[in-house]
């Protein structure tokens, strides 16, 4: 069973800069695709990145695409994301996630979740 875990949230102003951390524990977990989603304040949990096991990227093109970086470590069994120029509408708890098939944009796809980490982009 993969179990993940997030970490590197905070509160940052409008334009800076934050890395999220996911570690990936259990099985085969560095033959898996991996993803990060996040959820603002009343909103559906969205996508956001997807990294396959071989390193090919997957963005979200109308919101991060430009500004965020997913990045992977198999030997470290963690995958990263770097989020640059950071806005209010980034606002968020970010989970990261494992799938169930290559449908990498759909929260039906995710076979697990992590406990999600808060950002907040606020001045």
């Amino acid at each position: 069973q993969v179990q993940l875990s997030e970490f590197g949230g905070g509160l940052v102003q409008p334009g800076g800069s934050l890395t999220l951390g996911c570690t990936v524990s259990g099985s085969a977990s560095s033959s898996l695709a991996l993803g990060w989603f996040r959820q603002a304040p009343g909103k559906e949990r969205e996508f956001v990145a997807a990294i396959s096991r071989n390193g090919a990227q997957l963005y979200d093109t109308n919101s991060v695409k430009g500004r965020f970086t997913i990045a992977r470590d198999n030997a470290k069994n963690m995958m990263t994301l770097q989020m640059d120029n950071l806005q209010p509408d980034d606002t968020g708890v970010y989970y990261c996630a494992t799938y169930s098939n290559s449908r990498y944009t759909y929260t039906a796809s995710v076979a697990a979740w992590g406990q999600g980490t808060q950002v907040t982009v606020s001045s």
